[in-house]
């Protein structure tokens, strides 16, 4: 049995595309939870909070000022497609809406079998039956280790009256590699999904 490492490198770089899910190499189901006893349904104007657009993690993705503004405008055509209104005040919100961005290294060991088949020759070149019959079932083992970037896009529905967080949406995936431009159709779309649970009623 042979062993056949081989590493793979997936690197991000500084350079994000908008929104975690625009950036997922696959389309990922966010994980939604929310304060079960909290009455929803007086929830009519959303605000963003203060300290919403943290960015953090291994290699924090660097993302500049219009671009937080893109992720802000997404959601807030999200909840404008829901019926909801979005105000620059947060003192005159109903709910106030925090996302954060936080990225880790991480490593995937995989290993893959090669069936290997054939004779082989003794020491002097003559024909090794033994030696056939002993290897006609070995393989080769390949190891493959890929490092990747995982990506967490939360989304916390913060109770002003509570100061507290009433309703989250989580959704983890790897990342893609640095693009050249992001798509507001795939933005838009990003926003929908993650706040498809918003308002859990």
């Amino acid at each position: 049995m042979t062993l056949t490492p081989k590493r793979i490198s997936t690197s991000l770089g500084l350079v994000c595309s908008l929104l975690l899910l625009a950036a997922c190499a696959r389309t990922p189901k966010p994980v939604v939870d929310y304060k079960q006893d909290f009455d929803f349904s007086g929830v009519q104007k959303i605000g963003f909070y203060k300290n919403s657009g943290q960015v953090s993690g291994d290699n924090p993705l660097q993302l500049s000022d219009f671009q937080k503004e893109r992720i802000d405008n997404a959601l807030a055509n999200a909840l404008r497609n829901k019926g909801l209104d979005v105000v620059d005040d947060p003192a005159q919100a109903d709910m106030l809406l925090s996302w954060h961005l936080g990225t880790q290294h991480k490593t995937d060991v995989r290993t893959y079998e090669t069936p290997s088949y054939g004779a082989s020759y003794g020491r002097y070149g003559g024909y090794n039956r033994y030696s056939m019959y002993n290897c006609w079932n070995c393989s080769n083992t390949e190891v493959r280790v890929s490092d990747y970037t995982e990506g967490t896009f939360i989304i916390d529905m913060i109770d002003p009256a509570l100061k507290k967080s009433v309703w989250r949406s989580v959704t983890q995936s790897k990342l893609k590699g640095k693009r050249d431009e992001d798509d507001p159709s795939e933005i838009n779309e990003a926003a929908a999904r993650v706040l498809g649970g918003f308002p859990p009623f």
